[in-house]
């Protein structure tokens, strides 16, 4: 390795025993697969596994079970693939890697590949939002949300794009789908519903820049809303006047804005739930007495205080109850 080269062929260099090591038992592992050995070659994968972690060369175990898994997705070896893709999350929990957007993007690839309704995929991406931030309880770092909607959004999987667009930070990614949702699945009576959820929702998430840019791009984009504000929906002039108001911080508009709206807010019972809690948040109303929050947030709130993804699994909730954590 000469010494005039960059830093990058320098790091390639640093590397290139090792990874020479494992591309060729790559090789043989993929003459293996090729061949139609698939059992054979990921018991192969998963002995190597173990005999690299037990010699903590961490990089070389997930380089060969990353490329594995995509090997086996591109034979639809569905349970092979998914299984070492599982592996690609033991060496990032066990080695303690630090989260880099490479790696980020490599888990939402194995994801994007995963068979839909498998189980595996939702144990996968319970596990991978764990690990992304840093095993905490808090639901998963906001890139790896972002690519997971894309992906989601692009199966037409709405419901479940729409929840991992709200733990994002792209606003105009989420406007976007639901525009496509609302066009393909809501009623035209409906357009001003799909943006009103998601601006409480990112409201109650504290997420008010994500919250006006979800107004402003959706309102913008969709085909049935005519230009505003004002808007021909009051349930959109309400939303509007709500994102100015907790600009504002005033208890007094806040409280005026909510009782000269109710009979639009009334359209779904959950709108005045949340509007309680964005009180607390925004404009200091204290929490109501009750020992717990009552109705369908007390039951969101109750299944999801902290605990992260996995508890996303439960029924699915009609659609303008997706899970959500409220703080």
């Amino acid at each position: 390795c000469g010494a005039t080269m960059s830093e990058q062929e320098s790091l390639r260099c640093s590397s290139a025993r090792n990874r020479g090591g494992v591309q060729r038992v790559e090789g043989k592992l993929r003459a293996s697969v090729e061949k139609g050995d698939y059992y054979e070659a990921h018991q192969m994968y998963r002995t190597l596994f173990f005999r690299y972690m037990s010699q903590a060369k961490h990089a070389e175990a997930r380089e060969l079970m990353y490329n594995g898994a995509l090997l086996f997705f591109s034979y639809n070896q569905q349970n092979s693939a998914a299984d070492l893709s599982m592996l690609v999350l033991e060496v990032l929990e066990k080695s303690e890697t630090k989260v880099e957007d490479e790696i980020l993007e490599s888990l939402a690839k194995l994801f994007s590949r995963m068979d839909q309704n498998s189980p595996e995929r939702v144990a996968f991406v319970s596990r991978a939002l764990k690990w992304s931030t840093g095993g905490s309880g808090k639901l998963g770092h906001p890139k790896l949300h972002q690519m997971l909607a894309v992906t989601l959004w692009k199966e037409q999987n709405y419901s479940e794009s729409r929840y991992h667009f709200l733990h994002s930070s792209d606003g105009e990614g989420c406007a976007e789908m639901l525009v496509e949702y609302s066009a393909s699945q809501g009623f035209r009576s409906e357009v001003d519903m799909f943006v009103a959820q998601a601006v409480l929702q990112f409201l109650c998430l504290k997420n008010k820049n994500g919250a006006s840019v979800v107004f402003s791009t959706y309102t913008e984009k969709h085909p049935s809303i005519e230009k505003g504000p004002p808007f021909v929906q009051p349930l959109l002039n309400f939303i509007w006047f709500l994102l100015l108001a907790v600009d504002g911080g005033k208890l007094t508009v806040f409280t005026v804005l909510c009782e000269q709206y109710q009979p639009s807010l009334k359209r779904d019972p959950m709108y005045n739930e949340y509007l309680d809690r964005i009180g607390q948040l925004f404009f200091g109303v204290p929490p109501k007495q009750s020992p717990s929050y009552g109705g369908l947030l007390g039951n969101l709130l109750n299944s999801l205080m902290g605990s992260g993804e996995e508890d996303d699994t439960g029924e699915e909730a009609q659609e303008d109850s997706s899970p959500i954590e409220l703080d």
